[in-house]
């Protein structure tokens, strides 16, 4: 079935209408990372560069490490930014840009989020490495798509609603595993995290500047929750999208962060760079490992 102009829109130079790429600039392995400037701290890693683009928020640059294509996009913040770049890199992988129709063998990428993010358990240093073996949306995005409950955990997602006496104004949340591989992958050089991907900076994340909270008692309810193995350990701001659209489309995803702030110790640390500068050198590595 043909995919109509108004529903992917395609520039005149054959790319995806807000990244900018063109189908044969994506490779199979994709860093997305949140801020612009960051895509030059992954790319400057690179042996040689193929293609670098930019368009508002979305910067890219495709290139070679460990003699593997990677391409390094960054999305700008929040989950809606995510529906918007696994939904054309999705397109550039599966979608024929000449036809308008889905390619009959279906192409999986692996895409991992480099983040920076807050933990909220005293046990979680500042300059821990987190990876999301769970994102928990509380955005609402995925809930969007048809489908959602195959998706998210819903014993975790009923335990925690009813754990943290969830606002009924508030949007389901759903909770989304990251791929098993890249699990795997990080395992032995990451704490297991089970993360929260908020839909702000301030209150939905438990900060109060001049708001009170509609869950005053949020950050304490969040800390306390647990579900078998498993505890909330961090918030950050996209991973839950990423999670859950990749796990619609069929792609490998996942998500790792910097732990640059502890919400219980009320610590934080602002000369994060090298550390992210580590996170990023440690995650080519993996993904390019054989």
């Amino acid at each position: 079935m043909r995919i109509p102009e108004s529903e992917l829109i395609i520039n005149d130079d054959g790319s995806a209408f807000h990244i900018h790429l063109r189908p044969e600039e994506l490779a199979d392995n994709v860093i997305l990372v949140g801020d612009p400037g960051r895509v030059a701290m992954v790319s400057k890693f690179f042996t040689s560069i193929e293609c670098h683009h930019e368009a508002r928020e979305f910067v890219s640059t495709t290139g070679i490490y460990n003699g593997k294509r990677v391409t390094a996009l960054s999305t700008g913040i929040g989950t809606d930014n995510i529906d918007i770049v696994m939904t054309e890199l999705d397109a550039l992988a599966n979608v024929d840009f000449e036809t308008r129709e889905v390619k009959p063998e279906h192409r999986t990428l692996t895409v991992l989020r480099i983040g920076t993010s807050g933990a909220i358990h005293a046990d979680i240093p500042l300059g821990s490495f987190v990876f999301s073996h769970y994102s928990v949306g509380v955005d609402g995005l995925i809930n969007w798509y048809e489908d959602r409950d195959s998706y998210s955990n819903l014993a975790m997602e009923e335990a925690f609603k009813e754990h943290v006496h969830w606002d009924k104004h508030l949007p389901d949340p759903y909770f989304i595993k990251a791929s098993d591989r890249l699990i795997e992958k990080f395992k032995d050089v990451t704490v297991k995290g089970v993360t929260i991907s908020a839909p702000g900076f301030y209150g939905p994340q438990g900060r109060v500047v001049r708001i009170p909270l509609a869950m005053p008692n949020m950050l304490e309810d969040f800390e306390s929750y647990s579900f078998g193995e498993y505890r909330i350990t961090n918030f950050e701001m996209e991973g839950s999208a990423l999670a859950g659209l990749a796990a619609h489309l069929g792609h490998d995803a996942g998500t790792v962060c910097c732990i640059i702030a502890n919400r219980y110790l009320k610590s934080s640390n602002t000369n994060y760079k090298p550390l992210v500068e580590e996170l990023v050198k440690l995650s080519l590595d993996k993904l390019t490992e054989d």
